[in-house]
C-alpha cells in the first residue's frame, strides 16, 4: 500500500454507504483538487454500486462488513472493496441487452454495467479466508462517460 491511502471499514448496512462515498470524494479532492467533478461523480457512483451490491446481494441481510481503500498510483486512482460475503465475480456478469425496454428487462445487471462504464478497469479476486476483493481503477483525467 502506498504511503497515501484512504480507508474506511463499515458494517454491511446501506445507511453506512454514505461514508464510502464521502471517502472517495475526500481522496479524489486530496489527490487532484482540479479533477473534473463529473469524473469524480463517475468513480463515486461505481464504488457506491459495488458497496450496495455487496450489502444487498452478497450479505443479503446477514451481518458483515466492507472495507474500502482508495490509493493513487502514477496515473490513476485505485479503489479496493473487500468483504467476507459469498464469492461473486461481477466481471463474469454478461452485458445487459439495452435494446430491450427497461420495463421488459429482467431485474439486475445494471449496477455492474454502471461500474464498468464509470471505471477504466474492474478486477475481482477471491479474498483469502473467504469473500471478495474488487479492484476498480480510474484515470482522473479521463472524460466522464457522457463525453465518450
Amino acid at each position: 500500500m502506498s504511503a497515501t491511502a484512504w480507508r474506511v471499514r463499515i458494517p454491511a448496512d446501506l445507511a453506512r454507504v454514505a461514508e464510502v462515498r464521502a471517502l472517495v470524494r475526500l481522496a479524489v479532492d486530496a489527490i487532484d483538487p482540479t479533477a473534473d467533478e463529473a469524473c469524480q461523480d463517475d468513480l463515486v457512483q461505481a464504488v457506491d454500486e459495488a458497496a450496495t451490491n455487496t450489502i444487498l446481494h452478497g450479505y443479503a441481510g446477514t451481518p458483515g462488513w466492507l472495507e474500502v481503500t482508495v490509493e493513487p498510483t502514477a496515473d490513476r486512482l485505485v479503489v479496493t472493496v473487500e468483504d467476507e460475503a459469498p464469492a461473486f465475480d461481477p466481471t463474469t456478469v454478461p452485458e445487459p441487452d439495452l435494446s430491450i425496454p427497461p420495463e421488459a428487462r429482467t431485474p439486475g445487471g445494471m449496477g455492474v454495467l454502471l461500474i464498468r462504464e464509470a471505471t477504466d478497469e474492474v478486477r475481482h479476486s477471491p479474498r483469502p479466508g473467504g469473500g471478495n476483493i474488487l479492484t476498480l481503477s480510474r484515470r482522473l483525467d479521463r472524460p466522464p462517460k457522457e463525453e465518450r
